[in-house]
C-alpha cells in the first residue's frame, strides 16, 4: 500500500506597497504631478485675482474689438479688430520666414561648398564670411542694417535713378532704386490668373509624380534606362504650358472657397470648439495607438514598462488639457473662425473667371510724387526700410550657420567616394551633384532644420527696428488693451505651432531620404 504525503504548497506573499518599487515609483510621480498642478492652479488663480483687482484684462475679448492702432505695413494697415491686427503681424512674420529660408539655404550652400574649394581666395573669403557673421549678435546686425538703410540719401528724382528712369504718365519707371525709403527693383509677380494656373500646376504635379513612378517601375522590371525623372519633369512642364492658356477652367474652385467662407461665417463658435476638441482627442488616441503598435510582436503586445504607461497617460492627459483649453477660451475659436472666413473670402476673389488673365506679370519699379516728395509706386518689388534690415539680417546670419552644416556634411562623406568619382572621369560639379551632396543631405538635413527653426523665431527681433511682425503688433495691442497675458499666450501658441510645422516638414523629408536597413 502506497502512502501519499501531501507536500505543503509554497505560500507567495504579496510585497507590501511601501516596499513595492513599482507602486512607489508611480505614487511619487502622481504625488509630484498633483502637487505641481495644485501649485500652478493656486498661483494662476491668485494671479488672475490680482490682475482683475487691478483692472487688467485676462480674457481674449480684445480679439473682436477695434484695436485703435495703425500698422506701418502689411495686408491691412488699419485693422478693424485685434485679431485682424495679430493676423497682419503673422503674415508679415511669415513673409520674412519663407523668403529667409529660401535665401539662407541658397547662400549657405554656396558658402559651405566654397569653403571646400581648391581656390585659396574663394576659401578664405568664405571662411571670413562665416567667422565674422556668426560671431556678431543678430540683433546688432539687424540694427546695423537698419542704420545703413536709413542713412542712404533719400533725394529721389522723377527724372533719375541708379539704372535709369523712363518717363511715364504717373511718374517714372526704372530698374532699381535705393534710398532711405527702402529698396525697389524689377520682379515677376503673380497676376490675376496666377491662382487658377497654380491649381492647374497642382494637377500637373500629381500627374508628373504618377509618370515618374510608372517609368521608374518599368526601369526596375525591364532593366533599361527609362529616364523617369526627365519624363516626370516634362509632364509638369507640359501642364504648365497648357495651363498658361486654359487655366481659367480652374475658376470653379472659387465657388468652393466662397461656400467655405460663408459656412465659416454662419457656424457658431461652439462647433469649432467641438471640432478642435475632437481633433485633440483623435491625435492623442492616434499617438497612443501608434505607440502600442510599435511594441506589438507576433506573439502579441509586449509587456509595457512603467515608463511606457506613463507616456501613454501623458498623451491622454495632453488631449484632455487641449479639450479644456478650447472650451475654456472661446475667443480663440472665434478668432480662428473669423481668420478662416477672411482667408477663404480672399481665395474666392482670386479664383474669378472674369479676372483670369495672364498668370505672371513682369513689373518694373516706379516713382510717384503725389505731393512734395517722390515715393515708390505700387509696381516692382519693394522692400521697405523696416522689412529690409530684418530680412537681410536673418538671411545672412542663418546662412553662416547653414554653411558650416553643409561643410560638415560634405566632410563626413568618405574621401574614397570622391576618389572613385574622379577616377570615373566626373567633373567636380558632377561629383558634388551625383555622389557627394545626395549622401551629405542625409547628414545635413536634421541640423539644417534647427537653423530653419532659429530663423523663424529670430524674426521676432524685428521689433528692434519697428517692423510690424507678430511680437511688435502684440506689444502695441497689450499697451492699448492691457491684455498682456492673453497676448503672450497667443505668442507662445503661435511660435510653438510654427516650430512644430517646420519640424514636421523636415522630419518627413528626412524619413524619405533615410537609408532603409534590411
Amino acid at each position: 500500500m502506497t502512502v501519499q504525503i501531501d507536500q505543503p504548497r509554497e505560500q507567495h506573499q504579496r510585497v507590501p506597497p511601501w516596499r513595492n518599487v513599482t507602486f512607489l515609483k508611480w505614487a511619487a510621480q502622481i504625488v509630484f504631478l498633483a502637487g505641481f498642478l495644485g501649485v500652478f492652479w493656486i498661483l494662476g488663480s491668485q494671479a488672475g485675482d490680482n490682475l482683475a483687482s487691478r483692472g487688467l484684462d485676462v480674457s481674449f475679448d480684445f480679439l473682436d474689438k477695434p484695436p485703435g492702432i495703425a500698422l506701418a505695413e502689411g495686408i491691412d494697415v488699419r485693422p478693424a479688430t485685434g485679431g485682424r491686427a495679430l493676423f497682419v503681424g503673422i503674415v508679415n512674420m511669415l513673409r520674412i520666414t519663407v523668403a529667409g529660408i529660401f535665401g539662407a539655404t541658397i547662400l549657405g550652400v554656396i558658402i559651405g561648398v566654397s569653403r571646400l574649394s581648391n581656390n585659396w581666395i574663394v576659401t578664405k573669403v568664405a571662411g571670413a564670411y562665416v567667422e565674422t557673421v556668426r560671431n556678431i549678435p543678430l540683433l546688432v546686425q539687424i540694427i546695423a542694417w537698419g542704420v545703413i538703410i536709413t542713412t542712404i540719401p533719400g533725394d529721389l528724382q522723377l527724372d533719375s535713378g541708379p539704372l535709369g528712369c523712363a518717363a511715364a504718365e504717373s511718374g517714372c519707371e526704372g530698374w532699381f532704386f535705393l534710398s532711405n525709403k527702402g529698396v525697389s527693383f524689377a520682379w515677376v509677380f503673380p497676376a490675376d490668373g496666377f491662382w487658377q494656373w497654380f491649381a492647374f500646376l497642382g494637377v500637373g504635379l500629381a500627374a508628373s509624380i504618377w509618370v515618374y513612378r510608372w517609368r521608374f517601375r518599368l526601369k526596375e522590371e525591364q532593366g533599361d534606362e527609362t529616364y523617369a525623372l526627365t519624363w516626370g519633369a516634362l509632364t509638369l512642364v507640359a501642364f504648365g504650358i497648357v495651363g498658361w492658356f486654359v487655366h481659367p477652367v480652374m475658376g470653379f474652385l472659387g465657388y468652393l472657397w466662397g461656400w467655405i467662407s460663408d459656412l465659416l461665417g454662419a457656424l457658431p463658435v461652439w462647433t469649432l470648439q467641438a471640432v478642435l476638441a475632437l481633433l485633440t482627442v483623435y491625435f492623442a488616441g492616434r499617438w497612443v495607438k501608434g505607440f502600442l503598435d510599435d511594441r506589438r510582436t507576433p506573439a502579441g503586445l509586449a509587456k509595457l514598462t512603467d515608463d511606457d504607461i506613463f507616456r501613454i497617460g501623458s498623451a491622454i492627459l495632453a488631449g484632455l488639457v487641449g479639450v479644456f483649453v478650447f472650451f475654456r477660451f472661446p475667443g480663440i475659436s472665434d478668432w480662428m473662425l473669423n481668420s478662416g472666413r477672411d482667408l477663404f473670402s480672399v481665395m474666392d476673389d482670386k479664383f474669378n473667371f472674369l479676372d483670369a488673365g495672364s498668370p505672371l506679370a513682369f513689373s518694373r519699379p516706379s516713382l510717384l510724387q503725389p505731393g512734395n516728395f517722390p515715393n515708390y509706386g505700387p509696381t516692382g518689388l519693394t522692400m521697405s526700410k523696416l522689412f529690409f534690415p530684418v530680412f537681410i539680417g536673418v538671411t545672412i546670419y542663418t546662412a553662416a550657420f547653414i554653411a558650416e552644416v553643409v561643410r560638415g556634411g560634405i566632410l563626413a562623406i568618405s574621401k574614397g567616394q570622391s576618389e572613385a568619382g574622379l577616377a570615373l572621369g566626373l567633373t567636380r560639379t558632377q561629383l558634388l551633384r551625383f555622389i557627394i551632396l545626395p549622401q551629405a543631405f542625409r547628414i545635413i538635413l536634421p541640423p539644417m532644420g534647427n537653423q530653419y527653426l532659429n530663423l523663424a523665431k529670430n524674426t521676432s527681433l524685428g521689433i528692434a527696428v519697428a517692423y510690424p511682425e507678430v511680437v511688435a503688433v502684440g506689444q502695441t495691442l497689450y499697451n492699448q488693451t492691457g491684455a498682456t497675458i492673453p497676448i503672450i499666450l497667443l505668442w507662445m501658441l503661435f511660435y510653438v505651432s510654427i516650430s512644430l510645422f517646420i519640424s514636421a516638414i523636415v522630419n518627413w523629408y528626412n524619413r524619405r531620404v533615410a537609408l532603409v536597413e534590411r
